[in-house]
C-alpha cells in the first residue's frame, strides 16, 4: 500500500515547526491554513538571516492578517507583487469615515469581509483602523515583497495620496499605548494586591516587579522569558546590611538589536527575591518562566502569551481600585522611565536598563516629568 501523501496544510505545519521557537505554537495550524508555501519559506529565510524574534512575530502576525483579508476580500491568496488596485482596496477597507458610514453602508470595509475577519478573531474593535496600524501593515507587506525579490507599488503617488486623504477625512486623536504610566506609587498599589503566597499572587508579583525593575520590559519579552536566559550574578554589597541578590537577564535579539547582539539587563534585590519565590513554588528549573495557572491551581508547561501579561496587569489595576481602562502593559515601560526621571536618575543610565535606542523617544518621558514639576508649570 503506497504511503499517504501529506496535504499542503500538513506540510506547511511541519515547516512552521522548524521555526516554532519564534512563533506562537498554539496558532501553528491556523497559520498553516492561511499562509502559502511561499509565505512559510519567506519566514524561514528571515529566521535564518537572524531577524529579531519580536520583529518576526510582528511580521508573521501582519502577514497572517493580510492573507486572511485577501481571501475575504478577493476570494484568493495574496498575489505577489500586489497590484496597486489591491493596495488601494486595503486602504479603503481600513481607513474610512464613520460619519459617512452612517449614511452610506457601502463605505469602508464590506459587511461580508468584516464578518469573515471577525469570525476568525482578526477583528475585535468596531470602526476604522488606526493609521499607524495600516501604515505598519503596508510597510511589512512591502518588506515581504522585497524579500521575494519583487517590486511593489507601495511608493506610488496614488497610494500615498489615498492614505493622506483617508486620514484627513477621519481624524483621530493620537493616544499613547497606555494613557497613564505605571510609576512607583502605582506599582506599589498593584503589588499590594499580590500579598498572599498563592501561586497566582507569587507569579503576578514576580511579573510586575521583573517587568518594571528590568527597565520596563515589553510584554512579549516577559511572556517569552525562559529560565535559560537568567544568570546568577555576585551579590551587591550594602554598607551596614546584607548583600543584595543579583540576576542578569539575557534578552538576546530584541526589537532594537540585530545579528549576534545580546542585550543584558540586571535585577537587584526585591525583584530577584520575587522571581526566585515564584520559580521555587512553581518548580520551574527550565523552560518558560511565566506560565499559565489552571483552574485548580496547576502550573501549566505552557508559557503565558503577551495578551495574558496585559490582562494580568489590568486585573491588578482593577483590584487596586484604579481605572482598568487607563493602564496597560505599556504603562510599565513608560512608567519605568517616568519614575527614573522623578528620582533624578540620568537619562543615559536609565536607557542602559530600558534598552531604548532612541534618545528622542526615551527623553519624551523625562521631558514630561520635568515639565510637570518644573517652575514653568507653577507660575501661580
Amino acid at each position: 500500500m503506497p504511503p499517504l501523501q501529506k496535504s499542503a496544510v500538513d506540510r506547511r505545519a511541519e515547516e512552521l515547526d522548524t521555526i516554532a521557537a519564534v512563533l506562537p505554537l498554539e496558532r501553528r495550524d491556523e497559520l498553516a491554513e492561511l499562509l502559502t508555501d511561499h509565505d512559510v519559506e519567506t519566514l524561514r529565510h528571515l529566521v535564518n538571516q537572524g531577524m529579531g524574534d519580536n520583529t518576526l512575530r510582528a511580521l508573521t502576525s501582519d502577514l497572517t492578517y493580510l492573507e486572511a483579508w485577501g481571501l475575504a476580500a478577493t476570494g484568493r491568496s495574496l498575489p505577489w507583487p500586489a497590484p496597486e488596485a489591491l493596495l488601494l482596496k486595503f486602504v479603503a477597507h481600513h481607513l474610512w469615515d464613520p460619519r459617512h458610514r452612517e449614511t452610506d453602508a457601502d463605505h469602508g470595509m464590506p459587511a461580508d469581509v468584516d464578518e469573515s475577519l471577525r469570525s476568525q478573531g482578526f477583528l475585535k474593535s468596531v470602526g476604522p483602523h488606526a493609521p499607524a496600524t495600516v501604515r505598519r501593515r503596508l510597510a511589512n507587506w512591502s518588506t515581504l515583497t522585497k524579500w521575494r525579490g519583487l517590486d511593489g507599488a507601495f511608493a506610488s503617488p496614488a497610494l500615498k495620496s489615498a492614505i493622506r486623504l483617508a486620514i484627513r477625512a477621519a481624524p483621530r486623536q493620537r493616544l499613547r499605548k497606555s494613557a497613564k504610566a505605571v510609576t512607583g506609587d502605582v506599582l506599589a498599589r498593584l503589588l499590594a494586591t499580590c500579598a498572599t503566597d498563592s501561586l497566582r499572587d507569587l507569579r503576578d508579583r514576580a511579573i510586575l516587579m521583573v517587568a518594571f525593575a528590568s527597565g520596563g520590559r515589553r510584554r512579549s519579552e516577559i511572556a517569552g522569558l525562559r529560565r535559560e536566559q537568567l544568570t546568577v550574578e555576585p551579590p551587591i554589597p550594602v554598607e551596614g546590611g546584607s548583600p543584595l541578590p543579583s540576576l542578569a537577564i539575557h534578552l538576546g535579539r530584541t526589537k532594537t538589536t540585530s545579528g549576534d547582539e545580546d542585550d543584558v539587563v540586571y535585577l537587584t534585590g526585591r525583584p530577584v527575591d520575587a522571581l526566585n519565590a515564584w520559580m521555587v513554588a512553581a518548580k520551574i528549573d527550565s523552560g518558560s518562566v511565566f506560565r499559565a495557572i489552571g483552574r485548580w491551581g496547576t502550573v501549566s508547561r505552557r508559557a503565558i502569551d503577551p495578551q495574558s501579561v496585559n490582562a494580568i496587569i489590568k486585573q491588578r489595576v482593577e483590584l487596586a481600585g484604579l481605572e482598568r481602562g487607563e493602564f496597560s502593559a505599556h504603562g510599565i515601560r513608560s512608567g519605568y522611565l517616568t519614575e527614573a526621571a522623578n528620582r533624578g536618575i540620568p537619562l543615559p543610565e536609565a536607557m542602559e536598563q530600558s534598552r531604548h535606542r532612541s534618545v528622542q523617544q526615551a527623553s519624551s518621558y523625562y521631558n514630561n516629568a520635568t515639565r510637570r514639576s518644573g517652575r514653568a508649570a507653577r507660575m501661580l
